[in-house]
């Protein structure tokens, strides 16, 4: 059974924080893969991920029309929206790689259309609307790199 963890927001300010968590543990190469209904907190939670990057989080908005956005902090983050895409060459034509090896940290809402282009390791964040509308954040990682990332939020997630 794979380990993960489950979180309830109660507010968009509780999903910047955790997503800032993840943030401030963000190294060059990860991954983290977004999924979960329109309107569950993907780009919320991607707002955190930048600030806990240095980045200002009120820059990042949904990309919506293009496929990447790219915003500079301590290392670059990547946001990738691939609400619209239509197949899988498109997001080959980016030359996606790139972005997901290279030297900053990717983030890729509606993950799941990327049938299969994952890398092996990452951190997959599935969003989801409960009915008294809180958003529960459920995180699972993949290989040894999504572990690491999983368990430095359990013991930040422990300091606070």
């Amino acid at each position: 059974m794979r380990n993960f963890i489950e979180i309830i927001s109660n507010n968009p300010l509780t999903t910047i924080k955790l997503g800032k968590r993840l943030g401030i543990l963000l190294t060059a190469g990860d991954v983290i893969a977004l999924t979960g209904e329109l309107g569950s907190g993907k780009t919320t939670f991607t707002k955190g991920i930048a600030s806990g990057l240095g980045i200002d989080e009120d820059r990042v908005k949904s990309p919506s029309f293009v496929l990447i956005k790219e915003y500079h902090g301590r290392i670059p983050l990547y946001h990738f929206d691939l609400y619209r895409l239509n197949d899988l060459d498109s997001i080959r034509a980016t030359g996606y790689e790139e972005y997901l090896y290279g030297d900053g940290a990717a983030v890729i809402e509606w993950a799941e259309r990327l049938n299969g282009l994952l890398p092996k390791e990452y951190l997959h964040a599935e969003f989801s609307i409960k009915d008294d509308g809180n958003r529960t954040l459920r995180f699972t990682p993949y290989g040894k790199r999504g572990s690491e990332l999983i368990e430095g939020m359990r013991i930040e997630d422990t300091c606070h």
